[in-house]
């Protein structure tokens, strides 16, 4: 799980790969999010959309919350259906008691988590739900292993794990997490690795020479049955309720 991250928040620039190369969220773990049945849910953080996809059709409504425009563009386009709107976990542009839940995929390690969680139980109604997710890769495979090494080594992967915070009203963190694999392209694993904000953030030729390392490992992890390589995960979500 990423730590907070010195680069600044400049997916934008890498909105596109985003979007093609990042993962979907495991059905369970969503619907375990939502377990609580919501009908009206903000997505924080929402980037391109790949949490919001989830939840379109399990709830009512759906407000995505994002701060990056270009990140937007790319969630409107897929999503035309679903309000978006520019803010923050910490400055959420709706009335207070506005909504049932508000869930965060791949987010929240962006926010302060003190002001962000008073600004979450603003918005929630008494009782609502606040949900984290992320799609952490699994460090038992060999393969993740190496991949994380080569990340390392280019200084685009933090040493140490992002320790989940929600500050008070929210009490303790109810846990829950499934193993899963991706099966992607080629391709889709370089987007992966160079939507990373510590990799747009490389300079050029760095740029350039990670993403031919990476290239060159998932072409050696490809599954010759499939044409595709398996990219195992731990998704883990988090869900604690306003009291």
């Amino acid at each position: 799980m990423p730590a907070n991250d010195p680069t600044g928040r400049r997916f934008g620039e890498a909105a596109a790969a985003y979007e093609r190369g990042r993962p979907d969220y495991p059905s369970v773990i969503v619907d375990w999010l939502l377990a609580s049945a919501p009908r009206r849910v903000v997505d924080l953080g929402a980037g391109t959309g790949k949490l919001t996809r989830r939840l379109v059709d399990r709830v009512e409504t759906v407000v995505a919350v994002e701060p990056d425009p270009d990140m937007r563009r790319v969630l409107s386009a897929h999503l035309p259906e679903v309000v978006v709107v520019d803010g923050t976990g910490e400055a959420i542009p709706l009335a207070d008691a506005a909504v049932d839940a508000v869930v965060a995929g791949q987010s929240w390690h962006w926010v302060d988590s003190a002001r962000g969680a008073l600004e979450v139980a603003r918005v929630l109604r008494p009782g609502g739900v606040l949900g984290l997710v992320w799609n952490d890769r699994d460090e038992s495979d060999p393969w993740i292993r190496q991949l994380t090494a080569l990340l390392r080594e280019f200084g685009t992967s933090p040493d140490a794990d992002y320790e989940v915070s929600v500050g008070p009203p929210f009490g303790p963190l109810e846990r829950a997490e499934v193993g899963w694999v991706n099966h992607v392209t080629v391709d889709a694993v370089t987007d992966m690795v160079t939507s990373r904000s510590y990799v747009i953030a490389l300079a050029a030729d760095r740029r350039a020479e990670l993403v031919a390392r990476v290239e060159a490992l998932a072409s050696d992890g490809v599954d010759l049955a499939t044409g595709l390589v398996p990219v195992r995960y731990v998704t883990r979500g988090y869900r604690a309720v306003r009291p």
